[in-house]
């Protein structure tokens, strides 16, 4: 589900308490890439991290845009209503940059050594409830005293105030089903992290949310979804945020797009991952927006005309005679599901299959118009060499790189895809697209010696062992065998590329 929130990207640095400055000039880099937010952990028990609201009120004092926030509070050891004036107080000096992520204790014993609360995992969360009514009274000045007679806060007569500069969002760290419940009736945001809620694990979690805010009466879409994210730029393993930013982009803008996050938190202290999380921001900001201004949903019915993307048919004419691939012996991959839906999103993936193609299908058309330039007298044998040396389809030598390369080159960001990683991954993700994809390997080695052919063709049009009118039924082999992949390939392609993503 798309919830429809403004896309936010920040950071969760440690507050480490051996070097100070460090981590204040990683809060000001936050700022200085573009970043929106800035947020610590908060565990007053720990003498080796720096108290948290003590930092972010220096971070907010040496920075000037960005938001701060606790990720997350720990609200046994710090009384709401003392934690509410705090709030507010930073909220109202920095012009209302303040944002609060709450948990509901965590370390119970480490709490309880510290002469905190006592407390069981079901009595923190009681606690925590009663501590979010008890702030939002003092955030709301009219009304008189406060009272509040609760199990384990009671408040008599309390004074209100102060309010905040902004409404302040209340965001609670909760994984298990109680909290995720409290979240979606008294929250306004969730604020799991990807170490210990995994994306397979979203939408399950946020089911619960959605159905504790509808029985509360609540809109599910006022509830923000953010999510600390743990990952690796030089990850070579597959997985999750395990790549370059490329990968990082397409399961980012998947996740807010089919899940809903809104708010993305990089778990990082390494100046150059804040500088490429910056542009991983833009690019997922910059694929959303595309989305989310097209067709909310595409249907893939009969009634629809069909899955959206429509491939390329083959030419109706050959040129050549020779025919080296036995077409009626390509396998086929699943049926199209006609009651799936596909978000525009989705759609892009096997659109840009087809993108690339279109390129290599005009480099063709460059190969043909060269040959008759070369019949005319008007450009020598050694310049279309040297010219078709240097096209897409023989720099890649038809390898997945064709797609990975040109897709990056031409369509989204100057970041290069790793050349081998789609077909594995298709292979991994649906066996049903194996014989496709070996037939597609099995085809790409075919094209490159047909490529070679065409070289020879030209070797012997300069050394007088052949004639123009051989290097056209090369350039016409080419054309035949070519086209024909093309087509084949996005036929089978564009739908698991849409429904299984690019990794």
């Amino acid at each position: 589900m798309d919830y429809g929130h403004e896309l936010v990207f920040g950071t969760f640095l440690t507050p480490a308490i051996d070097n100070p400055a460090r981590v204040v000039a990683l809060a000001q880099l936050t700022e200085q890439v573009g970043l929106d937010l800035v947020t610590f952990q908060d565990h007053p028990y720990q003498p080796r991290l720096m108290d948290a609201w003590t930092l972010l009120s220096v971070v907010a004092a040496q920075t000037e845009r960005v938001k701060v926030a606790t990720n997350v509070a720990n609200l046994p050891l710090r009384q709401p209503v003392v934690l509410a004036r705090s709030v507010a107080t930073l909220d109202l000096i920095t012009g209302g940059r303040v944002e609060l992520g709450l948990g509901a204790g965590g370390f119970l014993e480490a709490v309880a050594a510290n002469a905190g609360p006592r407390l069981t995992a079901g009595q923190s969360i009681t606690a925590l409830e009663e501590a979010i009514a008890i702030m939002r009274e003092v955030w709301t000045p009219e009304g008189g005293g406060i009272r509040q007679s609760g199990k384990h806060y009671n408040l008599a007569g309390a004074k209100r105030g102060p309010r905040p500069a902004h409404d302040v969002e209340i965001w609670l760290g909760a994984y298990k089903p109680r909290m995720l419940a409290v979240t979606g009736r008294l929250a306004d945001g969730w604020l799991p992290s990807s170490a210990y809620a995994g994306p397979d694990q979203l939408a399950a979690m946020n089911k619960t949310i959605d159905e504790a805010a509808e029985e509360a009466g609540r809109d599910p879409a006022s509830v923000r979804r953010l999510y600390n994210l743990s990952g690796r730029f030089d990850g070579r393993g597959g997985g999750f945020l395990q790549g370059p930013e490329e990968l990082w982009i397409d399961q980012l803008a998947e996740l807010t797009l089919g899940e809903g996050m809104s708010t993305y938190i990089l778990g990082s202290d390494n100046p150059d991952d804040i500088r490429r999380f910056a542009e991983v921001a833009a690019g997922v900001r910059e694929a959303v927006d595309a989305a989310r201004s097209g067709a909310p949903v595409v249907r893939s019915e009969a009634d629809s005309g069909g899955f959206s993307v429509v491939p390329t048919p083959p030419p109706a004419v050959r040129r050549s005679a020779v025919q080296l691939l036995d077409e009626s012996e390509r396998p086929t991959g699943p049926a199209l599901d006609p009651s799936r839906t596909y978000t525009p999103y989705q759609l892009q993936s096997g659109q840009h299959l087809i993108d690339v193609h279109d390129h290599l299908r005009a480099e063709l058309e460059q190969v043909r118009d060269l040959v008759e330039q070369v019949a005319a007298g008007s450009i020598g044998v050694g310049q279309v060499r040297s010219h078709i040396n240097t096209m897409t389809m023989r720099q890649n030598n038809w390898t997945l790189g064709t797609y990975c390369e040109s897709y990056c080159r031409l369509v989204t960001t100057h970041h290069s895809l790793e050349d081998a990683s789609l077909f594995p991954h298709l292979r991994r993700a649906d066996p049903a697209l194996v014989p496709v994809v070996d037939r597609l390997e099995e085809e790409h080695r075919v094209i490159h010696d047909v490529l070679e052919g065409v070289d020879q063709a030209l070797v012997a049009l300069v050394d007088g062992s052949g004639n123009i009118d051989g290097l056209r039924a090369a350039v016409d082999l080419l054309d035949d065998t070519l086209l024909s992949h093309l087509s084949y390939e996005e036929r089978e392609l564009v739908e698991p590329l849409a429904r299984l993503g690019v990794i």
